[in-house]
């Protein structure tokens, strides 16, 4: 049975979007088809984290508003036979656009793919509940920063109003010496804070930041630290 899994945050720069795009390639690799939507209007980064900035076309706004099919706004990753990415319109759009057209999507999107992955955008609002629409799973991503983890909090309660019954918290750019010495939030401080089970943490890595930039999902190399975590979380997440 295909899945429905929303990625959002509470603010930005908590590392939404590589979390995206490194769990599509991770399922990908495991051949799964796994198709990758940005719903984060104007503000795209998705095509840029998987290298595939110069090869859109078409949007997720053009599909949902019927301008064109999905199959013209689907992109593949010709590093993987099974990913697939709608990127999100690059301006904000105002064509009416409400979540049963984002739901509908999905539905026809699991016809064809085993995962569909959303990454939203940052906050709530009507931004997040588009989002939402035909999610069954959620993954918040926050930083151990006390902003970062009310604001996932925040998301959290969002997103079960909105009927996302499954909500996961992901704590990134973890810095366990920052922690040691008590300089920002320990995991158990962070997990106190909010419902949400902790699906795992992320450590920061210097590597992660250089793959990023190279429009390379870190987990393609494969038996390093990262992309066996990466592979437990993805596991919790979808299990």
């Amino acid at each position: 049975m295909s899945k429905v899994m929303l990625v959002a945050s509470g603010k930005g720069g908590t590392g939404k979007t590589f979390f995206t795009a490194n769990a599509g390639a991770l399922l990908a690799m495991r051949g799964y088809k796994v198709v990758l939507i940005d719903m984060d209007m104007g503000l795209r980064n998705l095509d840029l984290y998987l290298g595939m900035e110069n090869r859109v076309v078409y949007n997720v706004m053009d599909v949902l508003s019927g301008m064109c099919k999905i199959s013209q706004a689907l992109i593949k990753d010709r590093r993987f036979k099974s990913l697939y990415l709608i990127a999100a319109s690059p301006a904000r759009d105002e064509r009416d656009i409400t979540p049963l057209h984002l739901k509908v999507l999905c539905e026809k999107l699991c016809e064809r793919f085993d995962y569909v992955i959303i990454d939203a955008p940052a906050g709530i609002g009507d931004g997040l509940e588009l989002a939402a629409a035909g999610a069954d799973t959620a993954a918040v991503i926050t930083e151990a920063e006390f902003a970062a983890v009310r604001d996932a909090d925040v998301v959290d309660r969002s997103l079960e109003k909105l009927g996302v019954e499954k909500r996961y918290c992901v704590i990134n750019k973890v810095d366990a010496e920052l922690m040691a010495m008590g300089a920002v939030p320990g995991i158990s401080s962070v997990s106190r804070s909010m419902r949400m089970d902790i699906a795992g943490i992320i450590q920061d890595d210097d590597n992660i930041r250089i793959a990023t930039n190279r429009g390379l999902p870190i987990v393609m190399k494969q038996g390093t630290y990262i992309e066996k975590n990466f592979s437990k979380i993805t596991d919790r997440l979808l299990e």
